[in-house]
């Protein structure tokens, strides 16, 4: 409801709402958006006490549409992410908004949409496992595990997609030349455009979203290993203490997927450019060609959709490595899994 009460507010009075550069969305498109948000909020308590049959088919197909829908609202959020974490300060204030309630309302109906398939299948819609018991009482945690042998392998394997883009940005700012750029004119463009933060990084040669890369690779090995579950003794207070398991997968969720398709939509049109499907891009300052702003296009594409699905692999790893039963359902073993689920 809170939703569909902002896109209807900002339709009625015109708001420029961004959802890309230099284009905003229309009031027809916000009010379509409410009207999904609303149809959604209706369905969520409709999970609970409808029945098998058409009913329960509609609910499905409402969360079906919605979802994917407010999940693609999110591209933008990394970017934002960069903004704020670099103090370049926000270049929209309805454009961030729009991502966070998109963000919100894209979690909060994943959650309803998993525990309406787990009651269709007969299982706890909390814990995901069938039992007798209540379904709100204590919860058992597993042991603490690290990510099997495949699974960190693969992360590593998509994280290596970073290297290209950190690569060429790190010669610009070390004073080396790369696709047609010389250091001095990128780091020029950098300080006319970053804010003093982000300008007195570039000129001790480091580029804030390198550093921003860093991070996420950083929450990509806490998803990996067993400090991510229990605090080490580097957090000083904290040490010891069990990390909670929404702390890590909530942003490795919202900034993993749209890092996905946002990346993935790069490298898919960076070859097309390349080819003349697509018109080149015209090269302006810092590029003096079109061939060096489509590699670093493509570089950008495999650094964003090579974190992003790294996080996800990551993730999904580490939401199934720690999660908790309800006690009624019986203990875990220290994998995590349930018996009749493989280890992931």
């Amino acid at each position: 409801m809170l939703y569909a009460v902002v896109e209807i507010t900002w339709a009625a009075a015109g708001s420029t709402v961004p959802w890309r550069a230099h284009a905003a969305y229309p009031p027809v498109v916000q009010l379509l958006l409410a009207a999904l948000a609303l149809l959604a909020g209706g369905a969520c308590p409709a999970t609970i006490r409808t029945p098998a049959g058409p009913g329960r088919a509609a609910v499905t197909t409402v969360l079906v549409v919605a979802v994917p829908v407010f999940v693609a609202g999110t591209i933008g959020l990394p970017i934002h992410f960069v903004t704020l974490v670099t103090f370049s300060g926000v270049e929209s204030a309805t454009g961030l908004a729009q991502v966070l309630l998109n963000a919100a309302g894209a979690a909060l109906l994943l959650l309803v949409g998993l525990a309406h398939r787990r009651r269709a299948r007969g299982e706890c819609p909390r814990c995901g496992r069938p039992h007798s018991g209540p379904v709100d009482g204590p919860l058992v945690h597993p042991a603490v595990s690290r990510a099997p042998h495949r699974t960190r392998a693969v992360a590593y394997l998509l994280v290596c997609g970073l290297l290209p883009w950190a690569g060429v940005k790190s010669i610009w700012l070390l004073g080396g030349d790369a696709l047609g750029v010389a250091a001095e004119d990128w780091q020029r463009t950098v300080s006319a455009r970053a804010s003093g933060p982000a300008r007195a990084a570039a000129s001790a040669g480091i580029d804030v979203t390198v550093v921003a890369a860093a991070v996420g690779v950083f929450l990509l090995l806490g998803l990996l290993y067993t400090w991510g579950q229990v605090f080490p003794r580097w957090t000083a207070v904290l040490a010891g203490r069990r990390v909670p398991r929404l702390l890590p997968l909530i942003p490795a969720w919202l900034t993993g997927i749209p890092l996905c398709v946002y990346g993935a939509v790069l490298v898919v049109m960076a070859p097309l450019m390349a080819t003349g499907v697509l018109p080149a891009i015209e090269p302006s300052a810092p590029f003096t060609t079109s061939a060096g702003i489509t590699w670093m296009v493509e570089f950008g594409g495999l650094a964003f959709a090579g974190l992003g699905l790294g996080l996800v692999v990551a993730a999904r790893s580490y939401a199934f490595r720690t999660h908790p039963v309800c006690a009624a359902a019986g203990v875990p073993d220290r994998t995590g899994s349930a018996p009749h689920r493989p280890v992931r």
